[in-house]
């Protein structure tokens, strides 16, 4: 029971991967309050877990809203945040750099940057107060090694990359761990459906061939599972990594191994 009587926060908590997170936490004896854009979605979820997860809905980009869900998180399941899983993000609209609008290159780093910074922001001063705490962020293989007609989403997710360390190196002293996952391809996701859509409508392509294109790349042959993400990032979040911070661990197949 990793997570029992742990309160675990998890943003873009209605996506796939987020969903995957909210349940594995109860099933190991945890509570999980949940954001993200659509409270309908949020409701849903909430009831089928049960009464040991809450949400509100939220924008992660807008610092009022954030200071609103982690205040509600507190009401509901008192003062502690134990783990912050900061899961909400976005790819935008990808194509050559000459196409990208200023506009969608700012949306990218709000909601991957900004959002994950807002977040760390509210509940920092909650984990200093009660002498612990564990922050797992969401990264991207993208954000180790940049992905082709993706510049603006392998831009964001390297700056989150390099906030986890700088916060790793700041809060290490504080008993707060900070890391990162850096998932590739997972199946079943928003992610790849958006990023593999933009490569069919740059490349002239089939989904099909797409998806043995990049399939193609990975030692492992196979695109990640959400279980695949929510081993890894269950591992980081709680006690039994309490000697990592400042990590930023790949779940490629083998395909990026730095």
């Amino acid at each position: 029971m990793e997570f029992s009587n742990k309160v675990v926060l998890i943003t873009g908590a209605t996506g796939t991967i987020g969903q995957g997170l909210a349940r594995r936490v109860v099933a190991e004896g945890g509570n999980v309050f949940l954001t993200d854009l659509d409270q309908s979605k949020l409701d849903a979820i909430v009831s089928d877990i049960g009464t040991s997860a809450r949400s509100l809905a939220a924008d992660c980009t807008q610092a009022f809203q954030v200071n609103t869900v982690v205040k509600t998180c507190q009401k509901e399941f008192g003062t502690n945040i134990d783990v912050l899983i900061n899961v909400a993000g976005v790819t935008g609209k990808g194509g050559k750099i000459e196409e990208i609008s200023e506009e969608t290159w700012d949306f990218v780093f709000a909601v991957n940057v900004k959002g994950t910074f807002l977040f760390i922001k509210e509940v920092m001063p909650i984990m200093k107060s009660q002498g612990h705490g564990s922050i797992v962020n969401f990264s991207s293989k993208s954000g180790k090694t940049g992905s082709a007609l993706m510049s603006a989403y392998s831009a964001a997710k390297g700056a989150v990359i390099t906030l986890t360390q700088a916060l790793a190196y700041e809060t290490a002293k504080q008993n707060i761990r900070v890391n990162c996952v850096c998932p590739g391809i997972t199946e079943a996701t928003g992610v790849w459906n958006n990023v593999s859509a933009d490569y069919v409508d740059n490349m002239k392509m089939s989904h099909e061939e797409i998806v043995k294109i990049f399939t193609a790349k990975i030692p492992m042959g196979r695109l990640a599972f959400i279980e695949d993400v929510v081993n890894v990032t269950c591992f980081l979040a709680g006690d039994r990594s309490a000697y990592m911070t400042g990590q930023a661990i790949n779940i490629t197949g083998g395909r990026e191994m730095h």
